[in-house]
């Protein structure tokens, strides 16, 4: 079973709808979100336990649970193909592509962003990414309860897929023929690639995208954080798409 730690992101899975079997308070707990839990776990029928701080503690050692825990089924992953659809009901789709994300803090941030910037999904890869766990719940601050996220056996294939139903893949990659992020005409079903946090995307994933596309870097430093840079590429296509 999963686990949620801390008062904001425990409120938010309440108020998700999130399977909650049951809410765990260490004694002493006060204040306005701990009485807004109450609330919305009296109105969801969700049981709340208060125990010992030395129980808590040992329960959930290591975590910064701020007195809060919820106990959880696991998360569920959307089918590609359901996936797809869905982005459909959108102007202009916008899928998020996630080739081997191996650092849980990143890729919670990453879906934080990607929830802030209304992705309509993110797809991430069976094999050499990292687990949706206590530490990307906490990271994505409760954005991992709205996110529909699929996963996939092989990017490239998938990538295929998406471009047979209308998709243009924009990767994010460093390379002389990169074009500028800012120079892309985004008012497209877009399925935009982020790489991992030392390699990047993979050649073969590069060379199946539509457009490839850098952030110009001013420094001495010549790349970003993933999740960063994830997150100017997409309100950079928020901010096209509106202009």
């Amino acid at each position: 079973m999963k686990k949620i730690f801390g008062r904001k992101p425990v409120l938010e899975a309440i108020n998700s709808d999130v399977d909650i079997e049951v809410i765990y308070l260490a004694y002493g707990q006060h204040g306005e979100i701990i009485n807004q839990i109450y609330a919305a776990a009296k109105s969801h029928g969700i049981k709340i336990t208060q125990i010992s701080k030395e129980k808590f503690d040992k329960l959930f050692q290591g975590q910064n649970t701020q007195g809060v825990a919820a106990i959880i089924r696991n998360y569920k992953f959307y089918d590609i193909d359901e996936l797809i659809e869905q982005s459909k009901k959108s102007k202009y789709p916008l899928l998020l592509l996630l080739d081997s994300i191996q650092d849980t803090h990143n890729l919670g941030a990453i879906i934080r962003t990607a929830e802030c910037a209304g992705v309509d999904g993110l797809i991430i890869t069976t094999n050499n990414t990292a687990p949706i766990n206590e530490t990307v719940e906490k990271s994505s601050a409760g954005a991992l309860l709205h996110a529909k996220i699929s996963k996939v056996q092989n990017l490239n294939r998938t990538i295929q897929l998406l471009k047979d139903e209308g998709f243009w893949i924009v990767g994010s990659y460093l390379s002389e023929k990169s074009k500028y992020y800012t120079e892309i005409d985004y008012k497209l079903p877009i399925a935009l690639v982020v790489g991992n946090e030392e390699k990047g995307i993979h050649k073969l994933v590069a060379d199946n995208c539509d457009f490839l596309i850098k952030i110009p870097m001013k420094g001495k430093i010549n790349s970003l954080n993933v999740s960063v840079a994830a997150g100017i590429l997409l309100f950079e296509i928020i901010k096209k798409r509106e202009s």
